[in-house]
């Protein structure tokens, strides 16, 4: 973390947005692993402080600002997840990759304008240099559970 930005615990606490509960797998795998200095995030997807999903398919169930709103809550669901298992997101120096996949219909072309929603929110935790990495946007015809947007991160840790 550069000295000059304000911590991401602070910078996530000015966005005035809260964190769903951090989900548990719903299969064979781990939700994050730490290789050395990178902290590999699992897919995530658009959990509700109620625990709920965000479901329906763009393009067919939900318009393109909806499911931008659906990216950026799978973004809180990966801040959750990073805060519950270690601590704080003062951990995580910058995001290196983060691969978001859109469910929706095949005349559907807007992918990176969704994906945006996370991105955007991790460029206000993280700033603009440490927060914004590479980044695949692609779409997908169906998603787990009927959700919108399922994305994976990569970050490299302080």
């Amino acid at each position: 973390m550069q000295s000059d930005l304000a911590s991401p615990e602070k910078a996530f606490a000015e966005t005035g947005l809260s964190l769903p509960p951090a989900p548990q797998p719903m299969g064979v795998y781990k939700p994050y692993l730490i290789d050395g200095k990178y902290l590999y995030i699992s897919g995530h997807g658009p959990v509700q402080d109620d625990k709920s999903l965000i479901k329906g398919r763009v393009g067919a169930d939900l318009d393109i600002e909806q499911a931008k709103l659906a990216a950026r809550q799978v973004g809180l669901t990966i801040l959750s997840t990073i805060r519950t298992n270690l601590g704080s997101l003062d951990r995580v120096k910058r995001v290196i990759k983060v691969l978001g996949m859109v469910g929706c219909t095949p005349d559907f072309e807007q992918h990176p304008y969704v994906i945006n929603g996370c991105s955007e929110l991790f460029s206000a935790v993280w700033g603009p240099d440490n927060g914004v990495g590479v980044r695949s946007a692609v779409g997908m015809g169906s998603l787990p559970g009927n959700i919108p947007v399922e994305i994976e991160a990569l970050f490299e840790l302080v």
